[in-house]
């Protein structure tokens, strides 16, 4: 091969912009061009809808899963204007007083409109934060529509690009954004959801979030549609109550959990757990309603809360001294089921597969808050203390 061959300059680059760029490596932003991948590009939108939603502090997304292969995303809190409103820094200006940040044609059409900086109401459905842009630029058809204001507007687009003007707006009832995509047959292997897939994570958003009720329907069967709904006013310790159900024999019927805010890691802490009998410690942890499977902070510092207090009134039982070896996490959390959910202002997630947290702060603000709720726990209920303490004891 001559040196001439191997020349490399400027004139080689090839940029890629717009939605081309997504398109040309779709895995890039949503993982695969399988079901996996589909299922991202349906987080995308229920992402945006679920964050509108916890912005107003309550309401509802209904998912749909349509006859032809779309997927319709309704919520009903206040809509993203089509444009921006003069001021904010973007361009436009024809939506009225009070909108800050991108429009939603703006959103759905460039890279850089994003969701801006992170806050403890920012929810990670999917695990690639995929954005309105990739929706749009994946899907072989999008049709946007907001109501607001007793106003009506709709923008469709085709491949990520406006196929025509917004629609003249019209009068309309109600308020809120309804999303409506198909996947691109030209890109995914396949455009049928699994509902049963999609029903298991939005239950796990909905558990995360107390404020917020989410439906999941499916148009696609013979016969009747079949549809599930979800809401949990208790928040994790229904979620923990809930995977306690799936296991043995409890200690206690009762859920230990208890919510906090703590400005020293610029967030929230949602904690339930119980202990069920001798199964398996079964502990999951979430940052921002994402999943964090390979642990982090939030886990660590729940571990060594627990371990505080099962050690420290064990001490002062005299039921383990200084004598007996150390029982250890591993001992205490034999048998235990927990929820741990932190919401941060800025999350450090980990990993080539975002499944681990790092902010450092996080660590002994749940240390902190777990110990404390439990010492007040055992204070409360002697005999779950008793019964918690003689199994490790019995173990060590």
């Amino acid at each position: 091969m001559s040196g001439e061959d191997m020349a490399y300059d400027a004139t080689r680059i090839t940029y890629l912009d717009g939605p081309e760029a997504v398109r040309r490596r779709p895995g890039m932003w949503v993982g695969s061009v399988g079901e996996r991948g589909l299922h991202q590009l349906v987080f995308g939108a229920v992402d945006e809808a679920v964050n509108r939603i916890l912005a107003i502090g309550g309401g509802s997304v209904d998912v749909t899963l349509t006859r032809d292969g779309g997927v319709q995303v309704w919520d009903d809190g206040t809509p993203t204007p089509f444009r921006a409103a003069e001021g904010s820094g973007n361009t436009g200006g024809d939506e009225g007083p009070g909108a800050e940040g991108p429009g939603l044609d703006e959103r759905l059409t460039s890279f850089h409109a994003g969701r801006g900086p992170d806050d403890r109401r920012t929810t990670f459905v999917g695990d690639f934060g995929v954005g309105l842009f990739v929706v749009n630029a994946l899907s072989s058809r999008l049709t946007a529509e907001t109501r607001d204001a007793g106003v009506r507007r709709v923008q469709e687009y085709a491949y990520g690009v406006a196929v025509a003007a917004p629609s003249i707006p019209e009068p309309a009832t109600g308020t809120g954004t309804a999303l409506a995509f198909w996947p691109d047959l030209r890109i995914f292997e396949t455009t049928r959801c699994s509902f049963a897939v999609l029903a298991e994570r939005l239950r796990q958003v909905a558990f995360l979030n107390p404020g917020l009720g989410i439906s999941l329907t499916d148009e696609r069967t013979a016969g009747a549609a079949r549809s599930v709904r979800f809401r949990f006013p208790d928040g994790v310790r229904d979620f923990v109550a809930a995977l306690d159900a799936e296991s043995g024999p409890l200690v206690s019927s009762d859920v230990i959990g208890f919510a906090r805010d703590d400005p020293r890691m610029a967030g929230s802490m949602q904690v339930a757990l119980l202990w069920r009998g001798f199964g398996a410690e079964r502990v999951l942890g979430f940052v921002n309603s994402l999943a964090t499977p390979e642990g982090g902070t939030h886990l660590d510092g729940f571990r060594d809360g627990v371990t505080d207090a099962v050690a420290a009134i064990a001490g002062e039982r005299g039921q383990l001294t200084a004598a007996d070896s150390d029982p250890g996490a591993g001992l205490i959390g034999a048998g235990l089921t927990a929820v741990v959910s932190v919401c941060l202002d800025r999350p450090e997630i980990l990993g080539a597969t975002r499944g681990r947290l790092g902010n450092t702060a996080v660590r002994n603000c749940v240390r902190e808050a777990v110990r404390e709720c439990l010492r007040e726990a055992f204070d409360e209920r002697p005999e779950l203390a008793t019964e918690v303490v003689e199994r490790v004891v019995r173990r060590v």
